[in-house]
């Protein structure tokens, strides 16, 4: 296998970017130890190498969520199996509510900070100090120069590309009216179950992190649909058409 240089991490729905490699391989996650099986509708549970606009990458096609376990550790193999790969980053893709009414369903969301509401941490526990520091800063948790990338990518595109902060809930309910509320009063400009764990371990293990949120729906209270995971699927597959030309013009000038 050639060495990935960029790790990619599908979300619900956007399963399509996998299917533009070329030279693919494709591992289920059952297959790998210590890789987690997704029990989630539109999360195939497969790592996938290959070439993108010809850059060397590993796909993760689906995650595991801290709903289906309870704790935030499920990517740790596959997240730090991508560093002893020699992989230089991570780019990270969700499908995600939108707290911005301007930035609606089909829109994508470049992420520059994240709030963790999530209830717990990926480094919870003893800290494997050849791995990464006991106490990480998260700074610059979302590179800039790759948001950066991802801006002129887009731009080359002529793509719409938002900017935001992305708030990580557990689930697997969705958010109430009032918890909106509260989230847009506490600065979040989009709303999900996932993405963040991934970030913490990414920058444990020294890779640079990018991230990208396809928006489904405007999130709850804000929007006539009432919320469903079938909505978001279908969605998703709207915001996928612009991503994945994102995703190939920013392997390209990677």
């Amino acid at each position: 296998m050639t060495t990935p240089r960029l790790g990619i991490v599908l979300g619900s729905g956007l399963g399509a970017i996998a299917d533009a490699l070329t030279d693919a391989t494709h591992t289920p996650y059952a297959e790998l130890e210590g890789f987690p099986e997704p029990s989630v509708a539109g999360h195939g549970g497969t790592l996938s190498t290959g070439a993108l606009s010809g850059l060397p990458v590993a796909i993760f096609r689906g995650r595991k969520h801290v709903y289906e376990t309870g704790d935030a550790s499920g990517m740790t193999v596959p997240v730090r199996w991508l560093k002893d790969q020699g992989a230089e980053a991570i780019l990270l893709t969700n499908a995600a509510g939108s707290l911005n009414a301007d930035v609606g369903p089909g829109r994508l969301m470049a992420i520059n900070d994240h709030i963790n509401l999530l209830g717990s941490n990926p480094l919870t526990g003893p800290n494997d100090e050849s791995i990464g520091p006991r106490f990480l800063s998260l700074r610059d948790a979302y590179d800039p120069e790759l948001r950066a990338k991802l801006q002129a990518a887009a731009a080359a595109l002529d793509v719409p590309l938002a900017e935001g902060v992305y708030l990580a809930t557990a689930g697997p309910t969705f958010e109430t009216p009032a918890e909106i509320r509260a989230f847009r009063t506490l600065g979040a400009d989009a709303v999900g179950m996932s993405t963040v764990p991934e970030v913490i371990l990414a920058r444990h293990a020294g890779l640079r992190v990018a991230a990208v949120s396809a928006i489904t729906n405007l999130a709850e209270g804000m929007g006539g649909e009432e919320l469903s995971h079938e909505q978001t699927l279908r969605n998703a597959e709207v915001a996928a058409r612009d991503l994945v030309r994102l995703v190939l013009k920013f392997a390209e000038d990677f």
